[in-house]
């Protein structure tokens, strides 16, 4: 805890130790409790996070991952169904579009938008005008469709060189693009993680809070803990590697990765008494 750079975050790990009742712990997926990897199909939670979690979750108001992601492949991906302590997570894929939660373990999610399926069938095409079909990887993602890049020869060129025409596919279609480490999403606009944070921690009562992310999709969920604290809520904001400097510069904690973060969550856990 001695890390904490800021009295703010000071303050929010105080808030959140002095009553972790009323307190939620809210975690992005890729790059904060998993670590990145090319395929995002074989990403696979940091070993020691899903008992970091059930220790902690105990503990707290609520324990939520908030991620970009299709709530179940999150819930897959991170092999968090059926885990003792983990009965009340709750999973909100697709920046809160989607929501799982463990008690029920069933998804609840509006219908998608239409634009997602015309946006799928024209991706190819604008890889491959761009020449560089063969050098990105097309996450489906049910409702938004990721380019990812880092399987390039030089992923940050093929990042640059697609932003324009991918942002442009997006525009004719109504959707967005959301720009993260060596990947463009295309996605419905008005959705993000800090939108999905804010109404969570108001739907449980929450007297403070804690965010960890890595990427620039994390940054509205920065903001939204920034807001909560300038209207009196407590919180604390870490972030999981230093490759996005806008994230981890507004940070209050900066850890290297997930292997970190998993045992900053295992340190935690461990001053909270049990609620």
């Amino acid at each position: 805890m001695d890390a904490i750079r800021t009295a703010a975050g000071r303050d929010g790990i105080a808030a959140i130790v002095a009553r972790p009742s009323r307190a939620v712990i809210a975690l992005d997926f890729d790059g904060t409790l998993a670590p990145i990897v090319p395929d995002p199909e074989q990403a696979r939670a940091q070993p020691g996070a899903v008992p970091a979690l059930a220790a902690l979750a105990p503990r707290v108001a609520s324990v939520a991952v908030v991620t970009g992601r299709p709530a179940g492949v999150a819930v897959r991906l991170g092999d968090f169904a059926g885990v003792p302590g983990l009965e009340h997570l709750v999973v909100l894929g697709h920046y809160g579009a989607e929501r799982w939660d463990a008690v029920t373990g069933t998804v609840h999610a509006p219908a998608p938008h239409p634009g997602v399926a015309a946006v799928r069938s024209a991706v190819p095409g604008v890889l491959a005008e761009a020449g560089l079909w063969h050098d990105t990887y097309v996450e489906e993602k049910g409702r938004a469709v990721a380019v990812h890049t880092r399987r390039a020869s030089d992923p940050q060129g093929a990042f640059e060189a697609l932003k324009g025409p991918l942002s442009d596919l997006a525009a004719r279609h109504g959707l967005v693009v959301e720009p993260g480490r060596m990947v463009l999403e295309l996605r419905p606009p008005g959705v993000d993680k800090g939108v999905a944070l804010t109404e969570y921690v108001r739907e449980v009562g929450a007297e403070s809070v804690l965010y960890a992310g890595d990427d620039l999709g994390d940054l509205p969920a920065f903001a939204a803990v920034e807001k909560l604290r300038s209207d009196g809520m407590p919180g604390l904001l870490v972030c999981s590697g230093t490759e996005v400097p806008d994230l981890a510069t507004r940070a209050d904690l900066t850890v290297p990765g997930p292997a970190e973060l998993v045992t900053f969550l295992t340190d935690l856990s461990r001053t909270l008494p049990t609620t």
